[in-house]
């Protein structure tokens, strides 16, 4: 189909879930192409950047998860009013800099994994609590990037440690009603995105 997307990612939720959610929820049809680590070598030098995610939007090759995300708001109406824009932005971020903390402790630390949880993990999760109590979506009355990512970062968590937001009721009120979603609901549900590792670790 002219002007499909096609995302390019690896076998793996990782850096590529997020885009993946946004889609399917809000029903964009898009190709899911999984790249093999065998064709990782020869497709490689094509990314700009060395790397993956990447997502084709027509004649354009979008990379870095961030910029593919907030290509997909601009597109799809998904950041908001142009008063909402900056927080969508600010809550963004700072749930990217709780995942890469989180990766950099599955990856390089990852023997450090119970403090991680005890103290880290809580410290971080009270910061976006509060900014969710008493709301439906971080950002205004209708879903934005910043609610995909946050979703899709609060599934990470809670397949590393299973209790992890019992002390957050907010987050975890958001996280339960986010995955009960129409759109959303059944991919979650299904072996395709059980089966799926969270990262290319092995540990999780």
């Amino acid at each position: 189909m002219a002007g499909q997307l096609k995302l390019a990612y690896f076998d793996v939720k990782g850096l590529g879930e997020m885009i993946r959610i946004t889609l399917r929820d809000n029903k964009i049809d898009f190709t899911d192409e999984l790249v093999a680590p065998d064709d990782w070598p020869k497709l490689k030098p094509q990314m700009a950047f060395g790397q993956l995610p990447c997502l084709y939007d027509g004649g354009k090759q979008i990379v870095q998860s961030g910029a593919i995300m907030r290509h997909l708001a601009r597109r799809y109406d998904l950041y908001g009013s142009s008063d909402e824009m900056d927080w969508v932005d600010q809550l963004y971020d700072q749930g990217k800099d709780i995942l890469t903390k989180l990766n950099q402790m599955i990856y390089r630390e990852y023997e450090k994994k119970d403090s991680f949880v005890k103290t880290t993990l809580p410290e971080e999760l009270e910061k976006i609590e509060k900014h969710i109590k008493g709301k439906q979506f971080f950002v205004g009355n209708k879903p934005t990037i910043v609610d995909y990512s946050i979703f899709s970062l609060l599934e990470q968590i809670l397949a590393l440690e299973p209790h992890s937001l019992d002390r957050f009721p907010s987050l975890k009120a958001f996280h339960d009603n986010f995955a009960s979603r129409p759109n959303l609901k059944p991919y979650l549900q299904s072996s395709e995105y059980k089966k799926r590792q969270f990262t290319g670790s092995g540990k999780l």
